[in-house]
């Protein structure tokens, strides 16, 4: 099973600055990005204070797509 990122539409979806989440979330912009670009999972955590902080009926599922990768 493969993960993809749906964290960098979501963030541009939001209308707010990638630093401002990251500040929020207490990480780095560096970091959010390795969590938008798949490079690294967000912990479930800080998953949780994302979606709160996007507030417009985002849901923890929404921030990845699951992809078979048996193909």
């Amino acid at each position: 099973m493969i993960l993809k990122s749906n964290i960098r539409e979501l963030i541009l979806n939001s209308g707010y600055k990638r630093s401002f989440i990251a500040d929020k979330l207490g990480i780095t912009v560096k970091q959010l990005r390795n969590y938008e670009t798949g490079h690294s999972l967000i912990p479930i955590d800080k998953a949780y204070l994302l979606v709160e902080l996007l507030d417009n009926g985002v849901k923890v599922d929404d921030l990845y797509d699951k992809i078979d990768d048996n193909q």
